[in-house]
């Protein structure tokens, strides 16, 4: 059973690990902060809501010295143990042990006061003062069946529990502030099955190369170039969009659209998981993955169409690691590059179609699922780079495109998205666990879309009665502190200008405490 939080302690035990920030923690000396927990699958680049895990974002693995074995007799990189790290979890985990067992806790609370606002609808953010907290925990199980050979077979089964709820129910805004949060605040808080997956290694070589175990990737030795194979219940930003700078509410950036790239509507449930299959091929320095996945029968709904044949989420990624300062110069940072594109069927509405049923006076009001039909499609593409500028600078950028012509289905009412942003490490001020983050990301939805929402109608995020057209413009900063072992609080906020595209409303700032433990 995963370590459970429920919501009326969430917000005690956020604000009980606030005032841990004024114990003495000087004394810590501990070394690099790992970057963020990653969803990554692979060991070159290594994301919630699917939240993401504290592991891979981590360098990109070294070659091992020539003639290692596959037994680890040679030397392994993840097998040396430096007796002067700092523990960054709770209590330590096994890099030899064919079996996997961790956990984590996450808790944010985030509050907003009164905003300009002379309307609003039911779906917009509320202009009062609002204060939330939100809770997810997870258990994470993992048993390798042919450890750190060419043919390793990792277990993976994880359970969760996510309670609590979001600023204004997460409505109102594109860009939500709180990507733990789940949609739906019906939802049991009950413990649920996150991911159940069978990951399968193919090696097509002898020459092995060191990975970051962690716990959707056992692994501490794979094949340099190889095909893995994933199939089960899953999250797709665990493998696809993944950015060491940006793709983790748990020790980065809290809003939606940072962590993850808003015009990519992936295939999800209400709480980011879905049931697919991921074929990936790495090599040295590139990587390209394929994945089909169940599309949800509503929008933002939490039933799966089993029926691939008539609904399903295609996405392909390209990824090349390295980044535009090795591409551009002789720059030996580490970095990347990722190219995304996706197609979804789906049994979707059409923005045009529902407005001109209100204009022709059929309906009291534009309404999407009135024109809901199998058959529909979206689709778009996604860039995604990093760069490691200096031992304590990271830069990160995103661009995101989806046509826009059918309804918002799965993630967020966004149609295009640039992000860039960075983080810096506290190594200079004696804080090298720490991290500040800053990130701008500029949001829009397409001509269809803005009058659907301007004559009254509701996406499942959106609707304020009207609009006043404006781009979704989005600031947010934290600092994260390491406080011991695998606590870590952060303090931060997020100033929003025209929520939910409405130039008529706003701006508003929203206050962030988050605290974090990995076990």
């Amino acid at each position: 059973m995963p370590f459970r939080i429920s919501n009326p302690t969430g917000l005690a035990a956020t604000v009980a690990l606030c005032a841990l920030v004024g114990l003495p923690v000087a004394a810590q000396r501990p070394a690099e902060l790992p970057s963020a927990p990653q969803p990554q699958l692979q060991a070159a680049a290594p994301s919630v809501p699917a939240q993401p895990i504290a592991w891979a974002f981590a360098p990109l693995s070294a070659d091992l010295a020539p003639g290692a074995g596959e037994d680890g007799a040679g030397g392994s990189a993840a097998e040396s143990v430096d007796d002067d790290a700092p523990l960054l979890t709770m209590a330590p985990h096994s890099e030899r042990a064919r079996d996997w067992v961790s956990g984590q806790a996450n808790s944010i609370f985030q509050a907003h006061g009164h905003f300009h606002s002379p309307y609003q609808g039911a779906n917009s953010l509320i202009d009062d003062v609002e204060t939330k907290a939100s809770e997810v925990a997870t258990l994470y199980l993992g048993y390798q069946l042919r450890p750190n050979s060419r043919w390793n077979t990792d277990l993976i089964v994880d359970f969760e529990n996510a309670g609590g709820r979001g600023i204004s129910q997460a409505l109102g805004l594109a860009g939500a502030t709180n990507l733990d949060v789940v949609r739906n605040p019906n939802l049991s808080s009950a413990p649920y099955l996150a991911r159940g997956e069978i990951h399968q290694t193919i090696g097509l070589t002898d020459e092995m190369v060191a990975q970051e175990r962690g716990p959707l990737a056992l692994a501490t030795r794979v094949p340099e170039r190889r095909f893995e194979i994933r199939i089960g219940k899953m999250t797709l930003p665990d493998t696809f969009d993944v950015n060491a700078v940006g793709s983790d509410s748990h020790l980065q950036f809290t809003n939606w659209t940072i962590d993850n790239n808003g015009a990519w509507d992936y295939a999800a449930d209400t709480r980011g998981y879905t049931v697919g299959g991921i074929l990936e091929y790495d090599d040295k320095l590139w990587s390209a993955r394929y994945g089909i996945a169940a599309m949800p029968t509503v929008a933002n709904g939490m039933d799966l169409d089993w029926a691939f044949s008539r609904a399903n989420g295609q996405n392909g990624e390209f990824e090349l690691r390295k980044g535009l300062l090795n591409l551009f110069g002789k720059s030996k940072r580490e970095g990347a590059i990722r190219i995304l594109n996706y197609v979804n069927h789906a049994h979707m509405g059409n923005y045009r179609e529902s407005v001109d049923q209100y204009l022709e006076g059929n309906v009291a009001k534009p309404s999407i699922l009135a024109t809901e039909r199998f058959g529909a499609v979206k689709y778009g593409f996604g860039l995604n780079t990093e760069q490691e500028v200096t031992g304590s600078l990271r830069l990160f950028a995103r661009f995101g495109w989806n046509d826009d012509r059918n309804e918002s289905f799965a993630y967020t009412e966004v149609a295009q998205t640039v992000l860039f942003g960075g983080d810096y490490g506290g190594r200079d001020w004696r804080r090298p666990n720490d991290k500040i983050g800053l990130a701008f990301v500029s949001n829009a939805i397409k001509r269809d879309h803005q009058n659907y929402l301007h004559y009254g109608g509701l996406g499942f995020l959106l609707g304020d009665g009207n609009l006043n057209y404006g781009r979704e413009n989005i600031v947010e900063w934290y600092y994260n502190a390491h406080l011991w072992r695998g606590l870590y609080v952060m303090v931060g906020g997020t100033q929003i200008a025209d929520p939910g595209y409405n130039r008529d409303r706003g701006p508003v700032y929203v206050s962030t405490v988050r605290a974090h433990i990995d076990f």
